[in-house]
């Protein structure tokens, strides 16, 4: 009998913990959270909730319970180095440890180790720590994307055309990241369309699962502000309609010299997920961030199509022998939809600011997957907090019909809530179809680089 160690308590860990106990072997999971998430709680043997900066309680919990080997989830308790706390009393873990984890955790290591070791990929970049220099900088550039430097959220990032207008303004943001930040990260802007390429590295050998595209924006048709995703979507083929298969070839490529490259940098193997958020151009793939695990909503598209066993995945991870293993997943195509407080992502002073605290009720959610993210259960039932609530998943034979099964399992879950109707819709996929055919069209033009 194994004992695994999974640490996390959003949507992403409750498909990673259905996936390690979907597992022929016989094993038990023990779970760290610092909230309690109903469906992970229901799926453990034990819990324990926490601090995921309390390396001491998740190492002694570790070790009373005799884990063979942890699953780290989410991006804090790698920045913490859980990782490292882990290895020290003998327990291996699927995740790097915190030196590894700045390809996550720092926006200027990454682009630096690319630059470094002559990676393709990478925007022209400046990384600043104070303001002198900027100026001039953003002068140089036509369009500008601003990156404090450090963990956001998924939301940190500023986009010219999106969140400023014109270099002033930029300027102006510059000053205010540097006043809480250590450093700042200047870069061009590409203009493309962003996948989602989400590998498992053992420190030599890099594997791709399905890509996946992520809606960061709260409303439909990419209105309003980012969000931490409120949703996404793959296809059967594991692929993009809008992408030419170059694209994922370029991903991969970049990622496998990534991977080679931190080996080199820091004597250690990365051994967990390499999450590359690309983006698509007229001069092909290139490199927006890293992120060091699984994408929450991006894991429950992919999770559930997971053919191999996810364990001996994990096994193999640790082992450094991916090769060793086929790693295989279900032609299927999948549709994420997050159900979210009404007030998600709008001012405190709205008047849906308060859906934060309500009680929701979930029905059956018929032939859908239901992941709980943020919600909180007392005695008298489930309570929305002020972040994604639930996560529903709908897999199908087509992407029309795990789009609605995703929306009738949205309709089981009544309260003050809100989702986007438009993931995984013919319109919102032909919109960056048609983008993309307009920027390659671009590189053909007379007289164009």
């Amino acid at each position: 009998m194994s004992n695994i160690l999974l640490v996390g308590n959003g949507a992403r860990e409750h498909a990673m913990a259905e996936a390690i106990l979907r597992s022929d072997q016989k094993l038990r999971l023990f779970s760290f959270m610092k909230a309690n998430n109903p469906g992970i709680s229901s799926l453990s043997e034990k819990i324990i909730l926490g601090d995921y900066s309390n390396l001491r309680a998740i190492t002694e919990f570790a070790a009373e319970n005799k884990i063979e080997f942890a699953v780290i989830g989410p991006e804090d308790p790698l920045n913490n180095g859980v990782v490292d706390a882990l290895v020290k009393i003998g327990i291996a873990a699927v995740g790097p440890n915190k030196s590894l984890a700045r390809l996550e955790t720092s926006k200027s290591f990454t682009r630096n180790l690319v630059s470094k070791y002559n990676i393709p990929g990478n925007p022209q970049f400046k990384v600043f720590t104070a303001i002198n220099g900027v100026e001039a900088f953003l002068n140089e550039l036509e369009g500008i994307v601003l990156k404090p430097d450090g963990l956001t959220g998924g939301k940190g990032v500023l986009v010219q055309g999106d969140h400023f207008a014109t270099k002033a303004e930029a300027l102006k943001l510059c000053r205010q990241i540097l006043a809480e930040s250590a450093s700042l990260i200047v870069e061009e802007k590409f203009d493309g369309e962003e996948f989602s390429l989400q590998c498992l590295c053992d420190g030599k050998t890099v594997v791709a699962t399905p890509l996946v595209q992520d809606h960061k924006r709260r409303f439909d048709g990419d209105k309003g502000p980012n969000t931490g995703g409120m949703g996404s979507y793959s296809l059967p083929d594991h692929s993009m309609p809008f992408l030419k298969p170059q694209d994922l070839q370029d991903g991969m490529e970049i990622t496998r010299q990534v991977a080679a490259a931190l080996l080199k940098e820091t004597g250690n193997p990365y051994k967990g997920v390499m999450y590359g958020g690309f983006i698509a151009t007229k001069n092909g793939a290139k490199l927006l961030e890293y992120n060091a695990r699984f994408g929450d909503p991006e894991a429950m598209n992919i999770l559930p199509l997971l053919k191999t066993d996810f364990v001996e995945i994990c096994r193999h991870i640790i082992a450094g022998t991916l090769d060793k293993l086929k790693i295989e997943f279900e032609p299927k195509a999948t549709v994420c939809k997050y159900v979210v407080p009404k007030g998600y992502g709008l001012p405190a002073d709205h008047p849906d600011a308060a859906s934060s605290r309500a009680k929701i009720e979930v029905g059956k959610v018929g032939k859908a997957r239901l992941y709980y993210s943020s919600v909180d259960k007392k005695e008298d039932g489930l309570y929305l907090s002020s972040s994604r609530a639930i996560g529903i998943v709908g897999i199908a034979d087509t992407l029309d019909e795990a789009r609605k099964i995703a929306e009738e399992g949205v309709k089981a879950v009544k309260g003050p809530v809100a989702y986007r109707t438009d993931i995984g819709t013919d319109a919102l996929i032909q919109k960056r179809i048609e983008h993309m055919k307009k920027i390659r069209k671009e590189k053909n033009m007379p007289g164009s680089q």
